[in-house]
């Protein structure tokens, strides 16, 4: 993972807190952003227009707590 500079840069406008709901399993968008090592350049969504803060790092590191690493060889 890339730690540097994710609280500065991906840090939620929402006080900090995650929703639960994207916590719970491996999403898909989960599993890219573990097997990119949180690269923000390499992300599909990259290129949206979205008006979120990425929190996905964060997310990486719950799921990773919760249920451990993911096999994202896996088919």
């Amino acid at each position: 993972m890339k730690e540097d500079n994710i609280i500065e840069n991906y840090f939620p406008e929402n006080d900090g807190e995650l929703s639960s709901s994207i916590t719970q399993t491996w999403t898909e968008q989960a599993l890219e952003c573990y097997s990119i090592g949180c690269d923000c350049t390499k992300c599909s969504l990259r290129n949206g227009n979205y008006s979120f803060k990425c929190q996905m790092p964060r997310v990486i590191d719950v799921l990773i707590g919760l249920t451990g690493k993911p096999d994202v060889n896996a088919a």
